[in-house]
């Protein structure tokens, strides 16, 4: 066997292996008619969804209200590359980490839609388009794998998967403008680059160009991005010289694209600062380093043996190890690990999306079929047709993703929106196998059975359902009644109405529960203490101690750190935590009805949700 493709016997691989002719046709090509149909039928049902049941015009979640403050702020002439949140925490404000690569299509769109609409009108059209916008990558890149290993009816199935999947979540509702959606876009075409039969390098350079992307936009991505150059490492070292094209284009697009985002949106001041939590000179440096030394391993290798490609990969893997200690080494660890144990115990181990899967079984039994039981059949599946041989390459590829995803699901569940989206494209190729099988022996019910109890099992929103009425019947027969929605009692203190009188006061700074902060930015001019970001420690902690204070000390927190009025939700979770923590503090007395003699209570504002005290001089 030669010794510079040790591939060439193995007929489980030969299908997979690029001939040097390019592709003719576009593999986009049969997508187009079926996927803007089905994002047609999304955009009406999200209509009708939408204005059904018109709550806001922006998202339920805080990121969602954050990005529009940080969009308003651009638009009204804050620097590009200054991402200062001025009216955020203690006197000086909160430098912010979000990318502004999302901040300038939506304020592109603000500024296209006030041509011909009202300030308001033009935002909420605004935030009502560019969620569907993100869907459509989504759509494409399911379909597109969906029928790379099952067929044309594998096609329309992972576009059906596809649809089912960003219909059920809320990355791409209306007023979802965190980057989340986008992520989401950039993973899915990722994956469906890698899978395309024959490696085509413009694929590959796609497939570059997207993973250096969802760095900059946010680097909890970062383990998705590992695993996929390792994916494309791998399969150069095991394939050489046929797999040269596509290899350097990926490393080249990533290197292009990674220096474009970070001079177009890191300020000089800021070029040799190594931040953790964005893009910054440690990402920077590593990306481009990693992606031109592996070039240049590509460049000189791809025609020699196993032994060689090996080693130049294994200095390639030693030299950004080196530089990512030398360069950021506290960026090898957990990023939140320097936050204050306080704000671990009252803030972090209470947002759901950073919960573990240990600590979401003890909390929501019920949801674990939702995140967790899609990603693993997917990867079983994986698993199984390699073992067969079928489209090796493509299901190595998807079972790698689905698996770090998984993991990252185990230790923060936010993780599962990716292992899930994922699952698509395998579980649509089954699907479409046993919709043929069935289709082909109709009167067999035993396929007609199996066909449709795998197209239920693949939807995760089906895991999910069936969860939350297997909670209603557990706590119908234990007798219990199941609690409201947290997000429908925190509405009655975050919307425009709660929000009122607080507007009226004199324009100063408000102390108030996280989860209120970027509320009161967006519907008031007040600088607001805290918001539930960890770029934010002093203001969140100042705002916890007064909180957990006896009246007496907490008025000197709050006068301290320049506070004029307290805004106080009796249903806001974390003042129930806070409460229930220190039964004697600031919050406690508040919520009995006891309020200490330096807080003046606003007028009209003592039986609303949403209280208000002015802090006496």
């Amino acid at each position: 066997m030669p010794k510079s493709n040790p591939a060439a016997g193995d007929a489980r691989l030969a299908p997979a292996v690029s001939s040097s002719r390019p592709l003719r046709a576009s593999p986009l090509g049969p997508l187009h008619r079926p996927v803007l149909l089905a994002f047609a039928a999304f955009a009406v049902l999200t209509v009708a969804m939408h204005f059904g049941s018109y709550v806001d015009y922006v998202g339920a979640d805080n990121d969602d209200v954050m990005r529009l403050v940080q969009v308003r702020d651009l638009i009204a002439g804050q620097g590009w590359f200054d991402l200062t949140q001025y009216r955020l925490g203690l006197e000086g404000g909160t430098l912010m980490h979000w990318s502004r690569l999302i901040d300038l299509p939506i304020a592109s769109l603000i500024l296209l839609f006030s041509l011909v609409m009202g300030p308001a009108l033009a935002e909420a059209s605004a935030l009502f388009v560019w969620p569907l916008i993100t869907a459509l990558p989504v759509f494409y890149a399911l379909s597109l794998g969906g029928g790379v290993i099952g067929g044309p009816s594998g096609r329309l199935i992972g576009l059906t998967l596809g649809f089912l999947f960003v219909l059920a979540i809320n990355r791409f509702l209306p007023g979802a403008i965190d980057h989340h959606n986008v992520q989401l876009a950039l993973i899915a075409t990722i994956a469906a680059c890698l899978i395309l039969p024959g490696r085509p390098p413009m694929a590959h350079a796609l497939a570059g160009g997207a993973s250096a992307l969802a760095i900059a936009i946010g680097v909890e991505t970062t383990p998705h991005i590992v695993i996929v150059a390792a994916i494309v490492a791998v399969q150069w070292l095991w394939l050489g010289q046929s797999m040269r094209a596509a290899a350097s284009a990926f490393a080249l697009a990533m290197a292009a694209t990674l220096t474009a985002a970070f001079f177009l949106t890191v300020p000089p001041a800021q070029y040799g600062v190594v931040a953790c939590d964005a893009l910054s000179t440690g990402f920077y440096s590593l990306g481009v380093a990693g992606a031109g030394l592996f070039f240049l391993s590509v460049s000189t290798l791809s025609g020699r043996g196993f032994g060689l490609r090996l080693a130049g990969l294994g200095l390639v893997g030693a030299a950004i190890g080196g530089l990512a200690v030398l360069a950021a080494p506290q960026c090898l660890g957990n990023p939140l690990a320097s936050l204050d144990p306080l704000l671990v115990t009252m803030w972090l181990n209470n947002v759901t999306e950073a919960q573990s899967v240990s600590l979401q079984l003890r909390a929501e039994p019920w949801t674990a079929g939702g995140f967790y039981v899609v990603p693993v059949l997917a990867m079983i599946l994986c698993a199984r047709r390699i073992r067969q041989g079928s489209h090796v390459h493509a299901h190595g590829v998807l079972l790698a993703l689905i698996a770090v995803s998984w993991a990252i699901a185990l230790i923060q569940v936010r993780g599962a929106v990716f292992s899930n989206m994922l699952s698509a494209i395998p579980l649509a190729a089954l699907v479409a196998g046993l919709r043929e099988r069935a289709n082909a022996d109709p009167k067999n019910l035993r396929k007609g059975l199996a066909f449709a109890g795998a197209a239920i099992a693949a939807v995760p929103f089906v895991w999910a359902l069936s969860g939350a009425l297997l909670s209603i019947g557990v706590n119908k027969v234990m007798g219990e009644e199941a609690g409201s929605l947290p997000a429908q009692q925190e509405k009655i203190c975050t919307d425009a109405a709660a929000m009122q009188a607080l507007a009226r006061e004199p324009e100063g700074v408000v102390a108030g529960p996280s989860n209120l902060g970027a509320h009161i930015l967006r519907f008031t001019a007040h600088r607001v203490l805290s918001a539930p970001y960890h770029r934010n420690q002093g203001g969140m902690l100042t705002e916890l101690h007064a909180g957990m204070a006896r009246p007496a000390d907490a008025v000197r927190f709050l006068r301290g750190a320049g506070v004029t009025v307290l805004a106080f939700c009796n249903s806001d979770a974390q003042v129930a935590n806070v409460a229930l923590a220190a039964p004697d503090g600031l919050y406690a007395d508040l919520r009995k009805g006891t309020v200490p003699a330096w807080l003046e209570p606003v007028a009209g504002t003592e039986t609303a949700a949403l209280q208000l005290f002015r802090v006496k001089p």
